[in-house]
């Protein structure tokens, strides 16, 4: 998706798929960062109740719209102005705005130790473990993380691949908390979404299946849907490599015209077609060569 979200050394929330929450707008509060405010986050305090009957020109019966309504033209504020962020993470994005700046980037694993020493004295250790925390578990950070990119260091260089379950489990958790717009399919969208997680990965399907799959049944339905959906591809792949094989064409191009294709659709399939058929045989190749089993006599 697993590292524990909680933790400053893992960037990743357990799986949750299901009930939707607000849009992954990137700049709103997310459930998760709420529930981190206790520790020096982003809280805030309860609406004050000044004001009565009759307030703002509208007595009873009329439609008033709220001050803080985005619609009204005025930023949504708290009571005590516009929501503020945890002190730490602004420590943070002037140090490396290449990490929590504008931009986000996926973080290594053991980044609180690095910063830790590379900074030593500027964070309190609660306070940089509630900052990291609320990082980490934000719609921002984990779309980036959701699309399988590499980890960083403090220096911006990538230094690690994102694990296969932590890029499924933050799809899962994106997509949780995205609203579906009008006519939106969005299990459609994560099925594709994992399919290409999937593909990516370059495991097997067991392989991968025992990675990802955890205790929510519609996620597991969604992950054995791709599943199907990359079968199919793979087989309609390999019987256009074999329809090219067998067509003695000259080029890519001139067997797409014939069939009236598209050239870069076909050069895909025939390309994921070979990389199957190579991977196949690596397999049959390694099974020859392996010693049998003892059998149990032996």
């Amino acid at each position: 998706m697993t590292d524990n979200a909680t933790a400053p050394e893992s960037q990743n929330p357990a799986p949750a798929a299901g009930a939707e929450a607000p849009a992954m707008d990137g700049q709103s509060a997310t459930p998760a960062e709420a529930g981190a405010a206790g520790a020096g986050g982003e809280a805030r305090a309860p609406r004050s109740r000044r004001g009565g009957r009759g307030r703002s020109g509208g007595g009873r019966g009329q439609n008033r719209q709220p001050a803080d309504n985005p619609a009204a033209g005025t930023p949504p504020k708290g009571p005590s102005g516009p929501r503020r962020t945890h002190p730490a993470l602004e420590q943070l994005a002037g140090f490396y705005p290449h990490l929590f700046g504008a931009q986000f980037l996926p973080l290594k694993r053991g980044i609180f130790q690095d910063l830790q020493d590379a900074h030593p004295g500027v964070f309190e250790k609660e306070d940089l473990k509630a900052a990291l925390g609320i990082h980490t578990r934000s719609t921002r950070y984990l779309q980036v993380v959701a699309e399988g990119r590499q980890r960083h260091d403090l220096g911006g260089q990538p230094v690690e691949a994102m694990a296969p379950e932590h890029v499924h489990h933050a799809l899962l958790e994106v997509f949780r908390r995205k609203k579906p717009r009008d006519g939106e399919d969005l299990n459609a969208k994560l099925r594709r979404r994992i399919a290409q997680a999937y593909e990516a990965s370059g495991l097997t399907r067991e392989a991968y299946d025992a990675l990802v799959r955890g205790r929510d049944e519609r996620a597991n339905a969604l992950l054995d849907e791709a599943f199907a959906e990359v079968a199919e591809r793979d087989a309609r792949a390999e019987a256009l490599l074999r329809a090219f094989e067998a067509s003695g064409s000259a080029s890519v191009e001139q067997f797409a015209d014939m069939y009236g294709m598209d050239v870069r659709a076909v050069e895909r399939q025939l390309q994921r077609g070979r990389q199957l058929h190579q991977a196949r045989a690596s397999a049959a190749a390694v099974a020859a060569v392996e010693p049998a089993a003892p059998s149990a006599e032996a």
